[in-house]
């Protein structure tokens, strides 16, 4: 395997990843300059030419530099080498997005969920079928202790007795077999009140609450049934049910379009609310939409993720920190290698089961058919489309072997993969820009957080 250096100036700060160990450095201007101009294997001298090269630097400068790089060379830290991981084999499921309402409450334009119905007949799922999911996934888990259930939809609290009876029985069931369900569930936020928010909070490991930012933004794009704004009906009860939640895990989840390309307002807008957990993505749309992210917007979308990141520099030194779901990394203990090659692991330790128990790779598989794997109340699984998903990574693919992002990213959307490409392995080129956009800002954000420490450290 080669070694890869990826060098990269973002947000004042001047960055080099070693891709093999994760090894980041912070550079200055002469050690940048040289990194460009260099490869293994290394001299322990500082070479001649290179003095040459860099002939507006003093000499012993550039020497100096030189030395410092060559010293990370020789600890491994960079141009290390990669290493070729065996992935190993797959049966186990140990996590499942449970659909339990095949409708919604709202009329969001952009939802990839046909507003809730994925294109079939709008319904709410039984308590039979939610009983048969949650044994599925007890099964299929084998050994494998701690699971995870997200209850979904369309909208969860639509069919909120049947969220609070399966949650009774996933307890029940996870002492039995000596197992712990971490419940999640993503909400509108419509039909929280005290009851749902104390439930919500006493039962759930997490919770996704969507808006969009901008009460203009967020009404533009998310209405009631009638086409009315959502934003002033919702944002009393988040805010009710975070200063609530005490230190259980939560987030505010938006969606950006082609129409707020500066979605970095609607971030700063969330965060001036007094949410200090935040995801704003980008859409999910065939290209033919006019709401769809396309090539020619992504130089405005790496700006504004450059404002972000600036944006949260500034707030972090002034005591005011918050987290952005994709800026978050974590450089000292993060996930494991076979994570990190294998990415989310829908289709294979992970599937999403409907109202009418049908099994498909994730939510975002469901409205193609030629992706079911089976069905709860039948108990079929497609085992070798499973394994099919298994092989979905950075480890199998040529294409994101050779990037410098793909410990980060882990290979990538699958559904995306298959939404505009036809074949799960086969990236999106947007989706993948998009990605290393954003994992440079976030080492550039760690970058200067660990500047301004151990400037105050002094």
């Amino acid at each position: 395997m080669t070694s890869c250096v990826h060098t990269f100036k973002c947000c004042g700060q001047r960055v080099a990843l070693d891709v093999p160990s994760g090894a980041v450095h912070v550079l200055s201007e002469i050690a940048y300059e040289i990194l460009q101009r260099i490869a293994p294997p290394l001299e322990p001298e500082c070479p001649t030419s290179l003095r040459y090269q860099l002939a507006k630097y003093e000499s012993s400068d550039v020497a100096e530099a030189y030395g410092e790089l060559y010293a990370l060379y020789k600890e491994g830290l960079l141009f290390s080498e990669d290493q070729e991981y065996k992935m190993p084999p797959t049966g186990v499921v140990k996590s499942m997005c449970l659909h339990v309402s095949h409708d919604c409450n709202m009329r969001c334009r952009y939802c990839f969920a046909g507003a809730g119905g994925y294109t079939r007949d709008r319904k709410l799922m039984s308590l039979e079928v939610g009983k048969k999911a949650l044994d599925f996934l007890f099964e299929k888990s084998g050994n494998i202790h701690n699971i995870e259930v997200d209850m979904f939809g369309g909208e969860p609290l639509l069919n909120f007795d049947v969220v609070r009876e399966l949650v009774a029985y996933g307890r029940a069931r996870e002492r039995e077999l000596g197992k712990k369900i971490a419940f999640t569930i993503t909400t509108n936020g419509a039909l929280l009140d005290d009851e749902t928010i104390d439930f919500i909070n006493a039962e759930f490991s997490n919770v996704v609450l969507s808006i969009d930012g901008r009460k203009e933004v967020n009404d533009r794009m998310r209405t009631f049934v009638d086409g009315s704004g959502t934003y002033d009906a919702i944002l009393p009860k988040f805010k009710k049910l975070v200063e609530r939640r005490g230190e259980r895990d939560w987030y505010v989840r938006g969606t950006f379009t082609r129409e707020n390309l500066d979605f970095a307002s609607d971030v700063i807008a969330l965060a001036d609310a007094g949410f200090d957990q935040i995801s704003v993505e980008p859409v999910v749309l065939d290209e033919s939409d006019p709401l769809a992210i396309r090539s020619e917007d992504l130089p405005r979308i790496f700006k504004e993720y450059e404002r972000l990141a600036r944006e949260m520099i500034r707030r972090y030194r002034e005591g005011r920190p918050f987290n952005f779901f994709h800026f978050m990394v974590d450089l000292d203990d993060g996930p494991c290698v076979y994570k990190r090659c294998k990415g989310c692991g829908s289709g294979s330790e992970y599937v999403a089961v409907t109202p009418d128990g049908d099994i498909f790779p994730c939510h975002q598989f469901v409205e193609f058919m030629p992706m079911k794997m089976g069905n709860v109340l039948d108990g079929t699984f497609d085992k070798d489309l499973q394994k099919k998903f298994a092989e979905h990574g950075i480890m199998t693919n040529p294409v994101c072997r050779e990037c410098w992002a793909k410990y980060f990213c882990g290979g990538g959307c699958a559904a995306n993969n298959y939404k505009y490409n036809g074949a799960v392995n086969t990236q999106y080129e947007i989706t993948c820009e998009l990605e290393r956009k954003r994992v440079e800002c976030a080492l550039a954000i760690k970058a200067a957080i660990a500047q301004y420490e151990e400037q105050n450290s002094k």
